[in-house]
């Protein structure tokens, strides 16, 4: 596994290595099914969209991952990372609620920045829902703005 603190260079670490309370990690087998509890404790899945799926997804090729804080021996915090090409995106960006305004949010997001600029992100981005106005501060604080941008989709596939 590989820590991710975001305030030091990202440096191999023995996988034999304990990982310390609070210390960013890719995701592992054995944490999937935590990951998604803490999604859905924290209100980020939806029904169209399965959470293992986007896990499996995101740990398929070298452009994304999922990062994992433990607090207490279980999944605590979490972050997903993505590469297009030159920005970086964040998604599922959870703590779970009893550790909310310990600084862990914070570090989330500077695990996820700090492995996307080790890929090459010039620019980071994040969407938030209409509707999850109450995360607004907590990302304005860390430097994000609105982008005066509008996210436009479609599904490709039949469901």
């Amino acid at each position: 596994m590989t820590p991710v603190s975001g305030t030091e260079p990202l440096a191999p670490v023995l996988a034999a290595a304990p990982v310390a309370d609070g210390e960013f990690v890719e995701i592992t087998d054995a944490d999937v099914d935590q990951v998604v509890e803490l999604w859905r404790e924290c209100g980020l899945t939806r029904p169209w969209n399965d959470p293992h799926l986007d896990i499996a997804d995101a740990r398929a090729g070298s452009t994304s991952t999922v990062l994992v804080a433990r607090a207490d021996g279980r999944v605590a915090a979490s972050a997903m990372a993505g590469l297009d090409g030159h920005r970086g995106w964040l998604y599922y960006v959870a703590v779970a609620p009893e550790l909310r305004g310990t600084g862990l949010g914070r570090a989330a997001v500077v695990a996820a920045e700090a492995w996307l600029v080790a890929r090459g992100a010039r620019k980071i981005q994040l969407m938030v829902r209409t509707t999850n106005t109450a995360v607004l501060g907590f990302y304005e604080r860390l430097g994000y703005g609105d982008q005066e941008t509008t996210v436009l989709g479609r599904w490709v596939e039949s469901n």
